[in-house]
């Protein structure tokens, strides 16, 4: 489900949200991160990202950018596509 929320300080600002999707692809990275054999911190370091990031990625706490995506997987040694080919 996609939720749609206006942010009354920008007017009519919306952000789509699909939680599902978020929580999904977190899990997959989790998988992806484990089977690995990497931590958090590792993955982190790696991707140059804030460890924070790689835990809210993975809770599906926040919608992550293809640029965060592009390091991730270059992170782990994969292609970009393989990362998020998970549904």
């Amino acid at each position: 489900m996609i939720q749609n929320v206006c942010d009354s300080d920008f007017g009519s600002v919306i952000k789509n949200r699909n939680q599902e999707l978020l929580d999904s692809f977190g899990s997959h990275l989790r998988k992806l991160r484990k089977h690995r054999g990497m931590s958090q911190e590792e993955l982190a370091y790696e991707a140059d990202i804030p460890i924070s990031q790689v835990g809210r990625i993975e809770r599906g706490e926040i919608n992550v950018t293809i640029s965060t995506l592009y390091l991730i997987a270059k992170a782990m040694n994969m292609e970009l596509k393989d990362l998020v080919n998970f549904r």
